[in-house]
């Protein structure tokens, strides 16, 4: 008996993890929706489980499924379960002037990113005056960590080992965006030696990024800044000036967050 109650709670909270993990996956879809089989592969489930967690969540109109193309999305409970938090969100409120100052200075489209479970969610962008801007992303982006500059500034940030556990959690989901696991991991070590990410080929060809992370009053790393430019605009001086403006930027953010939880 007591060890039928030890046993309980660990089988419930997997469950839970188990159907967070199927509604982060089919968030990545976002208006269009996944297939089951991606929902799958990204999770590493097997299809009856995940085939009865999603007809579980779609019963509680978490999820929903397209009877013309047949993939599942994200369901109309979910933004009207989010209007019982309708503050904004402080990092948001903490970054919006140094967003809109660092994108005039820079030139290129800027991205602030944050982590989310193991993934990164692209919550603003700012689109630069420069005549060529690289629009890889959009808010609202949804992608696992270690894919994207972003995802691999944070996780430089993170204790070593925690972010080997996360990267091995995330390795399945790496194949749809044609990476693997020691790839990740060598970027992410290269990214705590220098001090910032640096991805010399972005998720558009042709393309280079700067990402350098933000940590909370707490010290964890919460969120990236990110720069993403054609290649001809970052050789090597111009990438050296603007890592240092995002390093400055991401050090402003970081005291407009001590100064909101003091």
């Amino acid at each position: 008996m007591i060890a039928e109650r030890r046993t309980e709670p660990r089988q419930g909270a997997q469950a839970i993890r188990r159907a967070l993990a199927v509604v982060r996956i089919l968030a990545a879809g976002r208006e269009t929706g996944l297939p089951l089989a991606e929902v799958i592969q990204a999770t590493g489930l097997t299809r009856p489980t995940v085939h009865r967690i999603v007809h579980a969540l779609i019963e509680e109109g978490i999820v929903e499924r397209s009877e013309k193309t047949g993939r599942y999305a994200i369901g109309t409970q979910v933004p009207e379960l989010a209007l019982a938090r309708p503050s904004r969100f402080p990092l948001l409120a903490a970054a919006d002037e140094v967003l809109r100052r660092t994108s005039r200075q820079v030139g290129d489209t800027l991205f602030l990113t944050v982590r989310t479970g193991n993934d990164t969610l692209c919550v603003d962008r700012r689109i630069g005056a420069y005549p060529i801007q690289v629009l890889s992303i959009e808010i609202g982006a949804r992608r696992p960590l270690g894919v994207s500059s972003a995802g691999v500034a944070i996780l430089a940030a993170l204790p070593a080992q925690e972010a080997r556990k996360i990267v091995a959690a995330n390795e399945a989901r790496f194949a749809a965006y044609r990476t693997n696991l020691s790839v990740v991991l060598a970027q992410v070590t290269a990214a705590r030696r220098r001090g910032y990410n640096l991805r010399e080929v972005g998720l558009v060809q042709g393309t280079k990024s700067i990402s350098t992370w933000i940590k909370t009053a707490d010290g964890r790393p919460a969120a990236a800044l990110t720069v993403s430019a054609v290649r001809s605009r970052l050789g090597p001086r111009r990438e050296q000036e603007v890592a240092e403006i995002l390093l400055e930027a991401s050090h402003v953010i970081e005291r407009e967050l001590r100064s909101a939880g003091s």
